[in-house]
Parts: C-alpha cells; sequence; structure tokens
C-alpha cells in the first residue's frame, strides 16, 4: 500500500510559487504509481507529478494529490555500446553523472542547475546553448509512460511514435513519466572561455562566434554596452578553475545582494550597478577546463524572477536592439544583469520552443534580494511584446501569460499535440491551473 501525507507544503525552488496538496505521495516503485492514479480516478482528484521544483513558474502545483518522484531514482541499465543510459525518472541529474562518470559516459549537453530530475528537465524542455544541440528533450531516445487509466505505454521512434513525439515536452499533462533512455557520448573534459566584449561587435558578428565555439554564449549587461562571451569547448587541459571565494560570493554575491536591495529605494542605482560588476567581474579574460557536466552546471545563487522565450535564430540582433532602445527610452524600467543570449538547433516535438526552426534563447532575470520583489511588471510586458513581435515561443519552465489562443499561434503541431493530451487523459487528471490556461 501506498503511504500518503496530509499538510504538506510544496514551494518552488525560487519561492515565487508553493500550494497545499491535499495528499502528498512519494511512490517507490510503479505499482505504488498506479495505486495513487487509482485512487484519484475513484476520488476524482487532480493529479500533479513534481521532480526537482526548480521551475520558477506555478507548472508544478495542485491542490490535489501530487506525486514526488524523488524515490524513483536508479539507473536501470547501461548500454555501453550504444552508449545509451535507462534511468528511473525521478533521479536528479546531480546524481546521474557520478554514475556516468563510472561507465566513460557523459550527456553531450546540459542545463545550468543539475538539481532537477530527468523526467522534469524534458517535461519543461529544459535548454543549454549550441547551434548543433538540441533542448535537452532531443538527447531522449525512448520513454515509457503510465497514463490515467494506469496504461504503461513504451514509447520511442518505433513505438508508439506519436505519443513519443508529444511526450518528449510533455508539461506532467501526458501521463507519469516512468523511465527515460538516454543517449550519451564518450565522456569529455570543457574548456570554457570568457572575455569581455560590446553588444554592437557580437551582433555583427554572430554567425562568426557561433562557428567559433560549439557551446557559444553571450551576457549582456542592461543599461550599458558591455558584454561579457562565453565559450566552451572540447579540451584536453587538465582541470583548472578560475573561480574564487572572495570575488564569486564576497562581491559577486553578498555585495551585490546587498546592492540590490538598495536599489529597491534607488532604481537609478541598477545601471551603475550593472557597469561596476561587469567592471568588476567580467573585465578580463578567464579560462576554467574540467569535467563537462562540471563545466555545464553553475550554482544560482539568487532567488530570482525569469522569463525566457526562443525567437527564430535569425532575429536576434534585431530584437536585442529593440529591447536596449525601450529600455533606453523609459529610464524608469530598471532591469538586472544579465540578460543571457543562448542558441539551440530546431528539432520536432511538438511543443519544443524551437519546434522546426533554429532558435535563440533571450533569458531576462530580476532577483529578489534578501527575498523581496523588485518591481518589473513594466520590463515583463515591453519583453514579452518584443518576442511576441518577433514570433517568440516562452519556456515551458518559466513565468508567461501565454494562454491557448497565443499557443495555437505559436505552435504548428498545437492541436496534434491537444487531440494526444486528450486521448491520453480524458478526463483532465493531469491538469492544474497554469495548464487550463494553456489548454482551455
Amino acid at each position: 500500500m501506498v503511504h500518503g501525507y496530509k499538510g504538506v507544503q510544496f514551494q518552488n525552488w525560487a519561492k515565487t510559487y508553493g500550494c497545499s496538496p491535499e495528499m502528498y505521495y512519494q511512490p517507490t516503485s510503479v505499482g505504488e504509481v498506479r495505486e495513487v492514479l487509482a485512487l484519484a480516478r475513484q476520488q476524482n482528484k487532480k493529479v500533479k507529478v513534481v521532480g526537482g521544483g526548480h521551475s520558477p513558474s506555478d507548472i508544478a502545483c495542485t491542490d490535489g494529490y501530487m506525486i514526488h518522484m524523488g524515490k524513483m531514482n536508479r539507473v536501470l541499465q547501461v548500454d555501453k555500446e550504444k552508449k545509451q543510459v535507462t534511468v528511473e525518472a525521478g533521479i536528479l541529474l546531480t546524481d546521474l553523472h557520478p554514475q556516468l562518470d563510472k561507465h566513460g559516459l557523459a550527456l553531450s549537453n546540459l542545463g545550468a542547475v543539475s538539481d532537477v530530475t530527468v523526467g522534469g528537465v524534458i517535461g519543461s524542455g529544459t535548454h543549454n546553448t549550441g547551434i548543433k544541440h538540441g533542448i535537452l528533450a532531443t538527447q531522449v531516445v525512448a520513454l515509457t509512460l503510465m497514463t490515467a487509466d494506469g496504461v504503461v505505454l513504451e514509447c520511442s521512434e518505433s513505438s508508439n511514435a506519436d505519443v513519443f513525439q508529444a511526450a518528449r515536452v510533455h508539461l506532467g499533462c501526458l501521463g507519469v513519466i516512468l523511465t527515460v533512455t538516454l543517449q550519451c557520448v564518450p565522456q569529455f573534459h570543457l574548456l570554457e572561455t570568457s572575455f569581455p566584449s560590446t553588444l554592437k561587435e557580437v551582433l555583427d558578428n554572430l554567425d562568426s562566434h557561433l562557428k567559433k565555439s560549439e557551446y557559444f554564449r553571450f551576457l549582456w549587461f542592461p543599461h550599458s554596452e558591455n558584454v561579457s562571451v562565453i565559450y566552451q569547448d572540447h579540451t584536453n587541459k587538465e582541470p583548472s578553475s578560475a573561480s574564487n571565494w572572495f570575488w564569486d560570493y564576497a562581491i559577486g554575491f553578498y555585495l551585490l545582494e546587498f546592492l540590490l536591495w538598495t536599489s529597491t529605494y534607488l532604481p537609478c542605482l541598477v545601471g551603475w550597478i550593472n557597469r561596476f560588476f561587469f567592471w568588476l567581474l567580467f573585465n578580463c579574460k578567464k579560462e576554467s577546463s574540467n569535467l563537462s557536466h562540471k563545466i555545464f552546471s553553475y550554482e544560482c545563487r539568487f532567488k530570482q524572477h525569469v522569463q525566457d522565450w526562443a525567437i527564430p535564430r535569425e532575429k536576434t540582433k534585431e530584437a536585442l536592439l529593440e529591447l536596449k532602445a525601450m529600455l533606453e527610452a523609459h529610464p524608469k524600467v530598471v532591469a538586472h544583469y544579465p540578460v543571457e543570449v543562448r542558441f539551440t538547433r530546431g528539432d520536432e516535438i511538438l511543443l519544443s520552443p524551437c519546434f522546426q526552426r533554429d532558435s535563440c534563447y533571450m533569458n531576462i532575470i530580476m532577483y529578489r534580494p534578501y527575498g523581496k520583489d523588485v518591481p518589473r511588471l513594466d520590463y515583463w510586458l515591453a519583453y514579452e511584446t518584443i518576442m511576441k513581435k518577433f514570433g517568440g515561443r516562452p519556456h515551458w519552465a518559466k513565468a508567461h501569460n501565454c494562454t491557448r489562443k497565443d499557443f495555437e499561434k505559436m505552435y504548428p503541431a498545437f492541436h496534434k499535440f491537444c487531440d494526444i493530451r486528450e486521448k491520453l487523459d480524458p478526463t483532465g487528471m493531469f491538469l492544474n491551473s497554469y495548464l487550463e490556461k494553456v489548454f482551455y
């Protein structure tokens, strides 16, 4: 018998949303997941599956039953010949990396955060950067999914192919993802080089930067011309690190948090803070090398509000210059650093923000110093307007104000996904208020 808990409070990592599920379950087996779904059917309850809780939106919230997958976290099989690993969907990437290391394997691309589950990472369309690389879900070669009526579907290119095309970015609304098979590559080391530049230089030479480095991204410091360019590439160099407690923490976290808090009373300080910290921390060339997963992952120290939209790659320059012009025209609208710009290859996953097009992701941020909310709505609205104008699609895990009407315009395959969802979950067991805005 699976045991449920009452009175558990759920809060996401950024503390931007929380909820009080009626019952909270931590199943340890497929049988126990099936039991929870049977109970939910009997009692006519909604079910939400949650992983690491890292999404800054309310995509994981529910007042019904919550299934936390943290105890279904085993590595089930490593196929050394095919370089594939099959895992339970509740495994955290943090725990998967050392297991892959043991077998001389690695994932070819990773997001910035590894305290996230495999099921959640694919479900929300998590991405990194690199024009040869798709979002993380493109590394999935097979998965198993339990539908609302307790049936387990095995999905891949060759079996239940239409469900597979939908389920790699599943939003948690198709069923419970039980296992995932990932395509790996031989273990590799990366050299990260960061150096200062200007917005004009980077935008004028975007193609050559994209060709020069496999995992190229850049950080723009709003209210300035300043840019930090980051290259990450395969290397044979010995591990070395440019990190330093004093600069990374004392200055880059504690002093920054204090100054950002001060700027909530004096918003005119924000532009100065952005320029000062660029000069302090980003104004010279730095190099670090290590195992790939140690270079890809970095620590998110700040609680934050985030938006991250994917636009067609060829619109990068126009969109970024428009965002800059908007901030210049409205001096009262302030923007924290950095605006992070990354690039991703197109794919064929129905609700992937990169569906059928190479994309540029433009990530904006407003920190919450000491948990305090900084006014951001004018910035948010202006950014969303620009992103929509250039054909943008929002990151599923981040905040946005889009509804079904928007998604029908944004996604050529939206109706196909809806048909699959309605077939797998005719009563809407896996919906919550976030998903109702998407589908109704």
